[in-house]
């Protein structure tokens, strides 16, 4: 099982900060799991052109085909201006139509108000609905309130990531498994 943690902002540390405890809870509960995070901050990625996402090159191919050959996403996003980032919406982009069929996605989110919550309902939820996800319903979301100089320090908080890397990754395993049953009845 392979799972991308994608930090999807380029300014800012607490979503970093809130993927970072969500990777290290990933690899204490399951060090088997295969793990790669990408944080939009580090990488030089391109608009999208509307190219197939396997004629990107550098940066942008590496994030876009990590993404592909991914079971699980972990996607984490600020919310700027009562929406998600453009830099995660042209990840959207890059991507194919159906680009999250056979994949779990989850999510975490950060933001300044609890007035927030609603984007992730409103705009994030119905893009990986259509990009065919198979989305995690509970997500979480954390308050300017919860950190600390760049810690996360509501307990609550910590658990209910722990909550969600389980959650992630028994859907992962269950679909995974439901998905073999099919094929195998098939018989080639």
């Amino acid at each position: 099982m392979k799972i991308v943690g994608l930090s999807g902002s380029k300014v800012g540390s607490k979503t970093r900060t809130a993927m970072d405890y969500t990777m290290k809870a990933l690899h204490e509960q399951y060090p088997h799991v295969e793990t790669i995070l990408l944080d939009l901050a580090d990488f030089d990625i391109q608009f999208s052109d509307g190219r197939n996402y396997l004629e990107y090159e550098g940066d942008t191919g590496y994030v876009v085909q990590t993404i592909m050959e991914a079971d699980a996403i972990i996607i984490a996003t600020p919310i700027f201006q009562a929406s998600i980032p453009a830099t995660l919406k042209n990840i959207f982009d890059l991507l194919p139509e159906k680009a999250f069929r056979d994949k779990v996605a989850s999510i975490l989110v950060t933001a300044g108000s609890a007035k927030h919550y609603l984007i992730v309902e409103q705009q994030l939820k119905p893009i990986l609905s259509y990009m065919k996800a198979q989305i995690v319903q509970t997500y979480v979301f954390i308050e300017e309130k919860d950190f600390y100089r760049k810690e996360i320090m509501n307990d609550d908080v910590l658990f209910r990531i722990d909550r969600l890397v389980e959650d992630t990754v028994v859907l992962t395993e269950t679909y995974t498994k439901i998905r073999e049953e099919e094929e195998a009845k098939y018989g080639f």
